[in-house]
């Protein structure tokens, strides 16, 4: 074909590849710098001090500089797959910096890394011991009688659990990205391990605490186009900002960063909620109790990811219509599982909002809160038996 205009722009076409070769070149060299450089790439970097440890878990107590703006602490429970540090992954995206800056006394379960005599604990050691020992620490310490609880995935399925076992210690409830309805096929977590061809029964037998690792893939193959290809495509076209490699390679130490989780509580994971819906149906028993959501009376706040492909919305809604409060409002945020705790859009609506909904609710009178003790020399502690040293 002749013609100027009709002519194929091969000119044109080796002009933007020489140009973008000799950017590549420039951008290689600028990456040679940043990645030889010295990055910062701390994670948890908000200071805290352990004040209580049982086995593996310590409870993690971080002070706001200017005292606390509330009547109540804050106790956040997280899962058990992956690792809290996610919520003070950096200093400028850290839900535990902007909680602090509101003027939250902020506690948060550290579950450490489970080891072969861990794999016998299930749900009851996890939320009536563990969780429940934390919970009466804080309260002893304080000379209260109720806190606020905070649950963060699987970690707010435990909490949903806690509160309709100890209503009253609990004074407001705060669920985020929690799972709590598991009929759904909205995510293919929730097809893989609702499928009762998963036999659990077989993994957990075969490998006692199921691998961080194996969980890890597990979850990345859920969008390995995503997860596994663009991130790192995404990498190396920015390898030359270092602002942006510090935040990537944080986030990777977090992702990699994957203790295992007890064998016994994955079990019944996923065949009490994922594969028989109990929790949702009041048939849930934990402790040899059965959880009934409507003894939850107290205020309760439900906040859930719009794009979560792990715990997607149909997850998480029907909560509030379960429970007893008459105070229960869920809370939508458009983002996805890990972006609402570090997109800056999210850092912008996820704590403003929690902390809104907890100042309406500090019911105590800031007079009778200035008489509490600060401190009890022993705190109470519920002794819990071993398993797994009974079973060997």
């Amino acid at each position: 074909m002749s013609g100027g205009s009709h002519t194929f722009p091969l000119v044109q076409m080796m002009e933007n590849m020489k140009q973008y070769t000799l950017d590549m070149n420039k951008r290689m060299f600028r990456a040679r710098e940043v990645l030889g450089g010295n990055l910062e790439t701390g994670i948890a970097s908000t200071p805290y001090e352990v004040e209580y440890q049982e086995d593996r878990v310590q409870l993690k107590h971080y002070q706001p500089e200017g005292g606390s703006g509330y009547n109540f602490p804050l106790l956040v429970v997280y899962a058990l797959i992956n690792r809290e540090t996610m919520l003070d992954l950096q200093p400028d995206r850290s839900v535990v910096k902007n909680l602090l800056d509101s003027g939250v006394d902020l506690y948060m379960l550290d579950w450490g890394y489970p080891t072969q005599k861990d794999r016998f604990l299930g749900f009851d050691e996890h939320i009536n011991g563990y969780i429940h020992n934390a919970v009466q620490y804080i309260l002893d310490k304080q000379g209260i009688e109720k806190l606020n609880l905070m649950g963060i995935c699987m970690g707010g399925t435990m909490c949903a659990i806690y509160a309709a076992q100890h209503p009253e210690k609990v004074n407001n409830l705060v669920l985020t990205v929690s799972p709590t309805d598991f009929d759904t096929d909205s995510g293919l977590l929730h097809i893989w391990w609702g499928n009762k061809g998963f036999d659990v029964d077989r993994l957990v037998d075969l490998q006692g605490n199921v691998s961080g690792d194996m969980l890890n893939i597990n979850f990345l193959l859920m969008n390995p186009a995503r997860l596994m290809l663009d991130k790192y495509v995404n990498f190396m076209e920015h390898m030359d900002n270092r602002k942006f490699v510090e935040n990537f390679l944080r986030m990777e130490k977090w992702i990699f960063d994957s203790p295992d989780v007890p064998g016994e509580i994955f079990r019944e994971f996923i065949k009490e909620c994922y594969q028989e819906n109990k929790l949702i149906n009041n048939r849930l028993e934990v402790g040899g109790q059965r959880v009934d959501l409507g003894k939850i009376t107290m205020p309760v706040l439900n906040i859930y990811a719009v794009y979560d492909h792990l715990v997607p919305p149909a997850a998480c809604e029907k909560i509030t219509k379960k429970v007893g409060s008459k105070d229960a409002e869920d809370f939508a945020i458009k983002t996805g599982h890990i972006g609402i705790y570090v997109s800056s859009k999210s850092q912008k609506e996820f704590v403003p909002k929690i902390c809104s909904w907890l100042r309406q609710r500090d019911a105590v009178p800031k007079k009778a809160a200035k008489n509490r003790k600060s401190r009890v020399q022993s705190p109470k502690r519920t002794t819990r038996t071993n398993m797994s040293s009974s079973a060997q």
